[in-house]
């Protein structure tokens, strides 16, 4: 059976599928008797199908012409596809310990095969929503976004190197505007895919919407969002597209993946460990108030940033001498201006963080698609009174970014907004 034309793939289609491609079949032994298929797309945009046989697995992930979630009445392109695939072998080559292998890619079908995530690896915002430490996570997730990040920017790439590069991500443009509009946009104005825990959260809501100086910042961050082609970035580093267990942390789902600023990354993680934070009160009960659980989400957003500091600057020394054209070591051989551009940069990148992540924190609550942290607490009036000051931190930080100069103050914010 050739496959020329795109068509969704349903349980029977796979199946044909698997067998008209070697380095899928491969993978099973060519034993289609024992094969169970399982569909699991539970996200917004794709189906998902996980192949299991006695001799080996992996997961097909489909993109379709539409956003599954909403249905045919939103269009989005399939081309996402070719970007998510191109982005796991990107960040696999420079991080291969946390991006799952892709075993096969094909573009007219829009279909990625890839390493299926056995149990009990399960998906990071499930963990923190059930209360589970991670002792690795902040080790694992910082070293994936210090090797990919780095790795793509000018900092260790030349100016022809990274335009060339810039320029294939370009075509991701209509997954960049749908960012674009749900996290600095929509959230701002009245707009018919906003909800929020209503109607406690109205006037928050409302608030949001009235505030200029909130406008304001959140414009420049956009304006950041659309000009800067920093590094290649995931472009949706929330922690639904993180998979763990105790031991292994597997970064997912890059399909928003394009050149743009490095803090959007980081903010989209920490901000997310924040959400989880708050949400916590939400789901703490007799057996367990969840505080000594609290502080661990603390530290491990701590961690997380000081780990990525020392990991990427540590990069950069090690390569300060290489053909990075964005600082050349003619001009900046001089350990202390070496040092002088490495605080500037590192200071500079960690406001961007804090914008962005606050940015990506409002939109959670008061914009289209919401997290399950907050979504699984049952009682509105209970949800609301986790949610608004996760809100209010995201609004004073995100407006006050600059003021911060390191995230042991952030930290404190977070305990003292409670």
């Amino acid at each position: 059976m050739a496959f020329t034309e795109f068509r969704p793939l349903d349980e029977k289609y796979v199946v044909e599928y698997i067998k008209a491609t070697p380095a899928l079949s491969d993978k099973i032994g060519n034993n289609f008797d024992d094969l169970k298929i399982k569909e699991v797309g539970d996200g917004n945009l794709n189906f998902v199908y996980i192949v299991v046989s006695p001799a080996g697995s992996f997961v097909i992930k489909q993109a379709i012409p539409y956003i599954r979630c909403i249905g045919e009445s939103w269009p989005m392109t399939k081309e996402r596809a070719y970007f998510e695939a191109l982005t796991l072998r990107e960040h696999g080559r420079l991080s291969p310990e946390n991006v799952p292998e892709v075993y096969h890619f094909d573009r007219i079908m829009s279909v990625i095969g890839m390493r299926y995530l056995e149990p009990p690896h399960i998906i990071l915002r499930k963990g923190l929503v059930a209360g589970i430490e991670y002792p690795l996570l902040a080790e694992h997730i910082s070293d994936y976004m210090a090797k990919t990040l780095y790795h793509t920017s000018l900092l260790y790439h030349t100016t022809t190197e990274h335009k060339h590069n810039v320029a294939e991500f370009c075509g991701n443009v209509e997954l960049c505007r749908l960012t674009e509009q749900v996290v600095f946009s929509d959230p701002y104005k009245v707009s018919e895919y906003n909800r929020w825990t209503s109607p406690y959260l109205d006037r928050d809501a409302e608030a949001v919407r009235e505030d200029n100086i909130l406008k304001l910042e959140v414009a420049e961050l956009k304006s950041k969002f659309c000009e800067r082609a920093q590094a290649l970035v995931h472009g949706d580093l929330h922690t639904g597209s993180v998979m763990v267990t105790h031991e292994s942390t597997q970064v997912i789902d890059p399909e928003f993946a394009f050149y743009g600023p490095m803090g959007f990354d980081i903010g989209a993680f920490i901000g997310n460990l924040i959400l989880a934070f708050y949400a916590q009160d939400g789901h703490a009960d007799q057996g367990n108030d969840r505080k000594t659980y609290k502080e661990w989400i603390l530290r491990t957003i701590k961690e997380t940033w000081s780990l990525f500091y020392k990991k990427f600057t540590a990069l950069w020394d090690e390569h300060k001498d290489g053909s990075g054209e964005a600082y050349l070591p003619g001009i900046y051989n001089n350990p202390e201006l070496h040092q002088l551009v490495q605080r500037k940069f590192m200071q500079d990148l960690f406001h961007d963080t804090l914008g962005f992540g606050a940015a990506k924190m409002i939109r959670r609550i008061v914009g289209v698609a919401h997290v399950e942290d907050f979504e699984s607490i049952p009682d509105a009036s209970k949800r609301a009174q986790c949610e608004r000051p996760a809100l209010d931190l995201a609004k004073m930080l995100l407006k006050e970014r600059r003021k911060f100069q390191s995230i042991d103050e952030v930290v404190s914010a977070i305990q003292q907004l409670q």
